[in-house]
């Protein structure tokens, strides 16, 4: 690596650690005060506690530079260049499969769904078995990663055609509300909670640079206006597949 780009790439971590010093000191100080003031008394392990909060703000700090070094910029080129390619198909399938793929590999997603298939265990909805939570858990996370990929197609289809996005959110939330009537009370908020985790640190910043790229390859669409849109989508979807999941198999 040249030693121009080594040194912008330390500038650059540098910034973040910075950063996400100054975003995490809110919550340590909430924390401090409560503990000290309020339960009175000292924090439980102390030393733990402060390497842990190291660790994430290295954690973070690298995150956010590797978005902005490699997801985005990867992101944003594989559209534009499936883009040039004018293949409606082939365009398609990589948003589904880059929903799919993202959503599934998720790790947020994975431990509420293992908290899920636990919950469920103990509602009697299924066998309290390491096999049965397993199986539970992947089906879920397959289904809910089934319904992001097919958002983020709609979210493409949604910048070729030009489509209303307000309408399109608006009538996915009726068809929430109308479905939290019929669905078993169990599976509600399981679904409403795989909706706001899938939008999380790994399907995130892949399909906005998606959204972003294409909509800078198409003529006649603003990257502002045409290019978000797909994460409301994508959080939408899951909330709906899930209870249909749940309607299907309780």
């Amino acid at each position: 690596m040249p030693i121009a780009s080594t040194a912008l790439l330390l500038k650059s971590l540098g910034r973040a650690l910075l950063r996400a010093s100054r975003d995490l000191a809110p919550i340590v100080g909430v924390i401090v005060v409560f503990q000290l003031l309020i339960l009175r008394q000292p924090i439980p392990d102390l030393l733990t506690t402060v390497l842990g909060l190291l660790l994430v703000i290295f954690g973070l700090a690298f995150f956010v530079v590797g978005l902005d070094i490699g997801l985005f910029p990867l992101g944003e080129a594989l559209a534009e260049a499936f883009a040039r390619k004018g293949s409606l198909f082939w365009l398609l399938l990589f948003a589904f499969a880059l929903g799919f793929g993202s959503t599934v590999a998720e790790p947020a997603l994975i431990a509420v769904t293992a908290e899920g298939a636990r919950a469920a265990a103990k509602a009697g909805l299924i066998l309290q078995t390491p096999e049965s939570l397993e199986r539970y858990a992947f089906s879920v996370r397959l289904c809910v990663a089934f319904s992001v990929g097919l958002a983020i197609i709609l979210g493409v289809l949604r910048i070729l055609k030009g489509w209303s996005l307000p309408v399109m959110i608006i009538g996915g939330y009726l068809l929430v509300m109308l479905m939290t009537l019929f669905a078993p009370k169990e599976i509600i908020g399981l679904a409403y909670d795989s909706g706001g985790v899938t939008t999380s640190t790994v399907t995130v910043p892949l399909v906005t640079a998606l959204g972003v790229g294409l909509a800078r390859s198409i003529r006649g669409r603003d990257p502002l206006t045409d290019g978000f849109g797909l994460i409301a989508l994508a959080s939408l979807s899951p909330m709906i597949f899930v209870m249909i999941y749940g309607i299907i198999f309780f």
